[in-house]
């Protein structure tokens, strides 16, 4: 895991790279790698690229990076893990090549050098890289199915700049820095900002599954090699008819499969471990396959203590159950207050989330981890949102009322004034949004709705955000594909909140601590297995995933009732700025970071 940087002067026209500016963006990102950092220009000075490395497979300096191709002709810069670059790595020996390293980097040289840029099909993992070849004089960028690592760019048409973070781009100089609509109404919306948007009108965060070329003509190619809604909607264009006992055992294949490859490390791999049976799971999975100590952490906060909300007591019971070498962190109100503005400063982009995942990042880091394994994604791949079941009443309940959308308009107009005194203001919106999976999902995902946002910003940027963002459409497209229910609220939670806000601060809230989080739910073979399960007469829940272990999870833990893994932020955030009674929920915190406090 590590940070990356790039500046390729493209056109002739455009002034040489220059080195500092290089550095500069670098040294932004030094806590994303502090075990080492690196540096390759080229002689004409059109292209630079920069690296910090945080060591996590191939500890010795033969994975450093830049890293080149023996005759130079490629050179590459990669932020992210291949989980299976050892299949990769005999795949690409028994074709003649001879690795130099036991990185997982000179396998996805040598694979590009092989395969051009269909060689991210075949990658399985997180990664950004970006790849120049000196020959063609093109360089190559490439982002992960899911986004799960940042990719940012800023082309001013004569040169680009790239980075794994906005405030390393910024830093670089020449970034115009103006604000962008789109980006500020769009964090508005959700409490963060929808990809590829970015605050800043130049800088765009290249798209999760997607690879971009620009040549030294000032070409570009961006090709989109996956789309969750066509794989989601491929798996179920066959009707699958298996057994409870057949279920439980692909499912149970899948689970192990994934966990193994992702404890592949030449470091120790924890877990952070909650109350709930995502991260079991993931703890039990990873007993089995550990051949040394298990290490898990939790959160506790004091607030919490003693409440339905206390994960304490039940991650306590999972880490003795599995007998793994176990560390609980307290936080409390003041360690908020010690940390927010480094909290913010690491935020990169603003969100109204992430700081549970940055205190356990810390403590992780604290306890000697630099990987730990999250249960991101569970709740999406197994239906553990209540969305899952409110989604799709609401679809039915509302569609009707499509047909008549100025009696929709209307109500809300009229209710609006009255509903925000007593309740949230999202229910005067339910005829108007509530009849289509898009507008459902805004409703039950949304921080502010569209009608509230010139309360907030300008008239003049909520209409060019508005228009430029296209979000009701872009979420009716998301659920396309597939007439499976659960299917369709699985791509709106993956492609929309897991991305754009999980996946992000788990990025962001990690790395400022050098930890790295890896996410084995958010992984290509088991969501296509998990995918047709579901549209299957044998549709797993997430009872059926807990039970996949040999040693199954302790009863209290599949019986407690669902709830979200959260911290008392908008506790302290109502005493530390005051915050109006009617922002609900974290609105207030939005106010705050968005400067409108």
């Amino acid at each position: 895991m590590c940070g990356i940087a790039a500046i390729f002067a493209y056109r002739e026209e455009a002034p040489p790279v220059d080195r500092s500016s290089l550095i500069r963006m670098r040294e932004a990102m030094e806590k994303r790698g502090p075990d080492g950092s690196g540096m390759w220009a080229s002689e004409d000075g059109r292209i630079g690229l920069a690296h910090r490395r945080l060591a996590i497979i191939d500890l010795a300096e033969t994975g450093s990076q830049p890293m080149a191709t023996p005759d130079g002709g490629l050179r590459v810069i990669f932020n992210g893990e291949i989980y299976n670059y050892g299949e990769l790595r005999q795949r690409l020996e028994s074709k003649g090549y001879e690795f130099r390293s036991k990185s997982d980097t000179e396998v996805l040289l040598y694979l590009y050098q092989e395969y051009g840029d269909e060689a991210v099909e075949q990658l399985r993992g997180m990664y950004a890289f970006a790849i120049y070849d000196l020959n063609r004089r093109e360089l190559f960028l490439a982002r992960d199915p899911h986004g799960i690592k940042p990719l940012y760019y800023a082309d001013d048409g004569s040169t680009i700049w790239i980075a794994s973070q906005v405030k390393a781009l910024l830093k670089g100089g020449r970034i115009d820095a103006a604000p962008d609509p789109a980006g500020r109404v769009g964090f508005y919306l959700w409490g963060h900002i929808p990809e590829p948007y970015t605050m800043y009108r130049q800088i765009r965060a290249l798209p999760a599954g997607t690879t971009l070329s620009i040549s030294s003509e000032g070409r570009k190619q961006a090709r989109q090699f996956f789309r969750l809604t066509d794989e989601l909607a491929r798996a179920g264009e066959t009707t699958l008819v298996i057994t409870p006992e057949d279920m439980h055992e692909r499912l149970r294949a899948a689970l192990l499969d994934t966990v193994r490859h992702h404890l592949i490390a030449d470091v120790p791999v924890g877990v952070f471990l909650s109350a709930g049976m995502d991260s079991g799971t993931l703890t039990a999975l990873a007993d089995e396959c550990r051949t040394t100590d298990l290490r898990t952490v939790t959160l506790g906060f004091k607030e919490f203590e003693g409440t339905t909300d206390d994960e304490v007591p039940l991650a306590s019971l999972a880490a003795k159950h599995y007998g793994t070498r176990h560390h609980t962190a307290w936080i409390t109100k003041q360690d908020f207050q010690k940390e927010r503005n480094a909290i913010l400063e690491a935020m990169d982009q603003p969100s109204i989330d992430g700081v549970n995942t940055y205190f356990v990042s810390k403590a992780a880091a604290e306890a000697g981890l630099k990987v730990a394994l999250s249960g991101l994604g569970g709740d999406e791949l197994f239906g553990g949102y209540g969305s899952f079941r409110q989604i799709p009443r609401m679809v039915k309940c509302f569609s009707p009322f499509g047909a008549f959308p100025l009696l929709a308009r209307g109500a809300r107009y009229l209710s609006a004034p009255i509903l925000k005194h007593f309740t949230s203001s999202k229910y005067a919106s339910l005829l108007e949004y509530g009849g289509t999976y898009g507008g459902a999902y805004l409703l039950r995902r949304g921080m502010f709705m569209p009608w509230e946002l010139p309360e907030l910003l300008d008239g003049e940027i909520v209409r060019e955000g508005w228009n430029e963002l296209q979000t009701l459409a872009r979420l009716e497209s998301t659920a396309q594909g597939t007439k499976n229910a659960r299917l369709k609220v699985s791509a709106l939670e993956m492609t929309w909140y897991m991305r754009n806000q999980l996946l992000r601060d788990a990025d962001w809230a990690s790395m400022v601590h050098s930890v790295e989080i890896r996410v084995p739910f958010v992984d290509i073979p088991l969501q296509k297995t998990v995918a047709r399960l579901i549209d299957s007469h044998q549709p797993p829940t997430k009872l059926d995933m807990a039970k996949t272990p040999e040693r199954v999870l302790p009863a209290p833990l599949t019986q407690r009732k669902k709830t979200n893994f959260s911290v008392p932020v908008a506790q302290w955030l109502m005493t530390e700025f005051e915050a109006s009674p009617r922002d609900r929920g974290l609105r207030g915190w939005a106010r705050v970071l968005g400067g409108e406090a």
